[in-house]
C-alpha cells in the first residue's frame, strides 16, 4: 500500500487528533512510497532499525519513535546513526506514543490486561483528576490469591520479576493498571478503591504512596508492559491490508 495510504488509515485509526503528547505521532522519518513489508517493535533503537534493515523492511512501527520534547533538537551522534540509517535504506519510521496506550482494541493497556487473563476488563473513566483519557484501566483475577503468588504469575506471563511493594500475603483480586512509566497513577488508582495497581516503572515516591494508601504497586518493567499493543497493531494491519509484518522485541530490563 501507499505511504500516504498508512498514513492516513493510522491517523484515524489510532486517533492521534485527540491526544496531547510528549512527541509527535505518526510518520516521524519518510522513507519508500510504497510499503509492503513492516517492522514492529516498542524502541526504534539502532538494534530495533538494523533488524528491519536485515529484513528488507519498507517502515518501521513503534511505541517510542524519535523528537521527544525537551531532548536536544540537533541531529548527532546517536540520534544521527539512527536516522541516517533509515535514509540510507528508504524506511519509514513510524512513531505512537500515547494513542497506543488508549486505544481500545490494540493498545497498550488493553492488550496487557488480556495478556494476564483478567476479567471485566475495562477502561477508566469516572474520575475527573484522570486528565488523559484512555489511560487508565481496572479488571479483576480470575480468583483471589496472595499477592506473592500473583507477583509469581506476573513473572511467567511477562518474563520478569515485577518488584512489589506490599504485604506479600495479603489477597489480590481487583486490579488496576496503565502500562510503563506511569507509576504516579497509584493515587488515582486509591482512589478506584482496587486492591492493587501495575505499572512499569517506580519512583522512590511509590513505596510511601503504596503503605500509606494500602494499595499493592507492580512494578513489572516498562518494556515488559508495552510489548503487546505494538503487536496487536502490525497483526491488525496485516490482516486489513496484507501487509507482511515481523514483531522484533528488543529485549531491555528496564
Amino acid at each position: 500500500m501507499l505511504r500516504t495510504e498508512l498514513t492516513q488509515y493510522l491517523t484515524s485509526f489510532l486517533n492521534i487528533n485527540a491526544f496531547k503528547d510528549y512527541a509527535p505521532n505518526g510518520l516521524q522519518v519518510e522513507g519508500a512510497n510504497e510499503i509492503h513489508t513492516i517492522v514492529t517493535g516498542v524502541t526504534a533503537c539502532q538494534a530495533l532499525i538494523d533488524k528491519a534493515i536485515a529484513l528488507k523492511a519498507d517502515a518501521i512501527l513503534v511505541h517510542h519513535g524519535f523528537f521527544w520534547k525537551n531532548e536536544p533538537e540537533v541531529i548527532t551522534g546517536m540520534k544521527q546513526k539512527r536516522i541516517k540509517a533509515l535514509l540510507e535504506n528508504n524506511i519509514n519510521l513510524y512513531g505512537y506514543h500515547l494513542p497506543l496506550d488508549a486505544h481500545p482494541e490494540v493498545g497498550n493497556n488493553v492488550e496487557l490486561g488480556r495478556q494476564l487473563g483478567l476479567n471485566n476488563i475495562q477502561v477508566v473513566e469516572n474520575l475527573p483528576s484522570l486528565s488523559t483519557p484512555g489511560l487508565l484501566w481496572q479488571g479483576a483475577l480470575p480468583e483471589k490469591m496472595p499477592a506473592s503468588d500473583f507477583a509469581a504469575y506476573l513473572k511467567a506471563v511477562l518474563g520478569r520479576k515485577a518488584l512489589h511493594l506490599g504485604d506479600e500475603n495479603q489477597i489480590v483480586e481487583s486490579v488496576a493498571w496503565c502500562t510503563g512509566g506511569a507509576q504516579d497513577y497509584i493515587d488515582l488508582a486509591a482512589q478506584l478503591g482496587v486492591d492493587a495497581f501495575i505499572s512499569g516503572e517506580v519512583s522512590e515516591r511509590t513505596f510511601h504512596c503504596a503503605i500509606e494508601q494500602n494499595i499493592h504497586y507492580f512494578a513489572a518493567g516498562h518494556h515488559a508492559t508495552e510489548r503487546y499493543g505494538i503487536q496487536a497493531l502490525g497483526r491488525h494491519l496485516e490482516a486489513k491490508f496484507g501487509l507482511t509484518q515481523h514483531f522484533i522485541d528488543i529485549d531491555n530490563p528496564v
